[in-house]
C-alpha cells in the first residue's frame, strides 16, 4: 500500500495530510485559502491520487504559514507514500494547455531536492482575497524540498501576444502540468521488476 498520513502542528499550523498514490482522484481539502483548496484538488484529481488535506493556520497574517506548511506537508506525504522507489517509472513529463496558457512540468523522483520555477512577472499579485501569486513558486519549492524531488515547472505560454496573463490560468495550468508528470513519475514500471530505478542502486 502506497500511502501516508503526515501530521504537522507549529505555532503558526496544524496540518493533516493523508495521501494514496493508487487512489482514483477522490480529494478532500480544507486549508481556509480557497484558491489553494482548488489547486490542490487538481493536484489529486489529475494525478490519479486520493488526497485528503486539512489545515488550519493563522490567516488572521496572512497565508503565507498556511500555504507554505500545507505543501511541506504534502511533500512529506508523497515522500513516505514513495517509500524505497523499487519498480517505479521514476521520471515524468507533461506539457498541458488551459486556454490561452501552456505549461511544462519535469519530474524526477531522484531524492534530492532540486527546483525550477519559471513565470511570468506580470500577473495579478492576488487570486482572490488571500491567495499572494508570489506564494506559487514558494509552493514548488516547500513541496520539491520534502518530497526529496527534482521538480521543474516552466509557463512556456502565459497569454496572446500583448495581453494581461489570467493569473488563475497560469498557476492552475501548472498544478494540472505537476499533477500529470507525477502520475507518470509515481507509476509502476512493470519492466523494473521492483528494481530501484537507478545505477546507483539507491535513490
Amino acid at each position: 500500500m502506497r500511502t501516508a498520513k503526515i501530521e504537522r502542528a507549529t505555532h503558526e499550523s496544524k496540518v493533516l495530510v493523508e495521501l494514496d498514490l493508487d487512489g482514483s482522484g477522490k480529494t478532500d481539502i480544507s486549508t481556509g485559502v480557497g484558491f489553494y483548496d482548488h489547486m490542490l484538488a487538481q493536484l489529486g484529481k489529475h494525478g490519479g491520487f486520493d488526497l485528503k488535506v486539512q489545515t488550519v493556520g493563522d490567516l488572521e497574517v496572512d497565508a503565507h504559514h498556511t500555504v507554505e506548511d500545507t505543501a511541506l506537508a504534502v511533500g512529506s506525504a508523497f515522500a513516505e507514500a514513495l517509500g524505497s522507489k523499487a519498480g517505479l517509472t521514476r521520471f515524468g513529463d507533461a506539457l498541458v494547455p488551459l486556454d490561452e496558457v501552456l505549461v511544462q512540468a519535469s519530474v524526477d523522483l531522484s531524492g534530492r531536492p532540486y527546483v525550477v520555477h519559471d513565470e511570468p512577472t506580470n500577473i495579478a499579485p492576488y487570486i482572490g482575497p488571500i491567495y499572494p501569486t508570489s506564494l506559487t513558486r514558494h509552493i514548488w519549492e516547500s513541496f520539491g524540498h520534502t518530497a526529496r524531488i527534482t521538480l521543474h515547472v516552466s509557463v512556456l505560454r502565459a497569454s496572446r501576444p500583448g495581453a494581461q496573463p489570467d493569473a488563475h490560468h497560469v498557476v492552475e495550468a501548472q498544478f494540472k502540468a505537476v499533477a500529470r508528470a507525477l502520475r507518470v513519475a509515481c507509476a509502476v514500471d512493470p519492466r523494473n521488476a521492483g528494481q530501484i530505478p537507478s545505477t546507483k542502486g539507491v535513490l
